[in-house]
């Protein structure tokens, strides 16, 4: 591998690590107040690094309505379904069901900007899709008794969740793909999407709606968890993809990217002491191939 490669490798480490230690913050907090905190420390993170570089002279004004309409849907809606699936399907389920965001981009892709769906990329769109009904339906062994196995407020209602957090995160990233065209700085464009969706977090925990509320106290240990997930996922898994892209073959890193559903297990492994059930690997190597079909990286 080169560094490109491993760059890409560690982008996909960093984000199935994020899941794996994000669930007891979310579920202490709640979905909302958890995504807040979350997203308000990476602005502060993202926001720091764009003063110091200048990058926000590179958005320009036609950039905003595409920027701003991307962060509403892409991070304040997608992210917060997101942790909402967590909470209710575990790390393992949550990480799987993301994986749809690629078949999802490439449909979107073909669907609004008129790009050829090959037939490599629609057997592709169909492999990710029978890894992730494979890993849902048939992931769990009955002597896996972890929490991060446990369904609650029911599967179907969780898989719905999933499935708009990847909807979500494929249509906001297709708003946004002609402003990171022309050029303009990706940190910055990912410091006013964040921040759009904080606006907008805090709009909604201030509605009179309990459950949008925070739902318990913040501690130190969930603040470091919110700190420590932000970093991981945004920081560190933002830069070592747009370092992986800025040499490698786009379909390689982007299909590598994509293991993360892969990578979880053996975590979950490690720490629950629960090897996971054959068809959870399956699905997640299923996942894998179907992306390198759909980004062209066999053949």
């Amino acid at each position: 591998m080169t560094l490109y490669e491993l760059a890409a490798v560690g982008a996909a480490s960093c984000w199935a690590l994020s899941s794996l230690i994000s669930r007891e913050a979310s579920q202490h907090l709640g979905a909302i107040a958890f995504n807040r905190t979350r997203m308000a420390i990476v602005l502060v993170m993202l926001g720091g690094w764009t003063a110091i570089s200048g990058g926000m002279s590179s958005i320009e004004d036609w950039h905003w309505t595409p920027v701003l309409l991307s962060g509403f849907i892409g991070i304040f809606m997608g992210d917060t379904a997101l942790f909402l699936t967590l909470n209710r399907l575990g790390p393992r389920r949550t990480s799987i069901l993301f994986s749809l965001n690629a078949p999802v981009s490439a449909f979107l892709g073909w669907l609004a900007l008129d790009e050829v769906l090959t037939g490599k990329e629609t057997i592709g769109i169909l492999v990710v899709f029978a890894g992730v009904i494979i890993a849902i339906a048939f992931g769990k062994r009955r002597s896996q008794l972890h929490q991060w196995e446990e369904v609650r407020g029911g599967l179907a209602a969780g898989v719905l969740l999933g499935l708009i957090a990847a909807l979500c995160q494929a249509t906001g990233s297709l708003i946004a793909r002609p402003v990171m065209a022309s050029g303009a700085d990706p940190v910055a464009v990912s410091a006013v999407r964040v921040a759009v969706a904080v606006l907008f977090l805090s709009l909604l925990m201030a509605a009179p709606f309990e459950r949008f509320h925070q739902q318990n106290e913040m501690t130190r240990r969930v603040f470091a968890i919110c700190a420590i997930t932000g970093f991981l996922g945004m920081a560190a898994g933002m830069t070592l993809i747009l370092y992986a892209l800025s040499g490698g073959e786009v379909g390689i890193v982007t299909t590598l990217s994509a293991t993360s559903p892969a990578l979880m297990l053996p975590l979950i492994w490690l720490k629950t002491g629960e090897r996971p059930a054959g068809p959870a690997w399956l699905g997640a190597a299923l996942a894998v191939i179907g992306s390198g079909l759909i980004f062209g990286v066999f053949g």
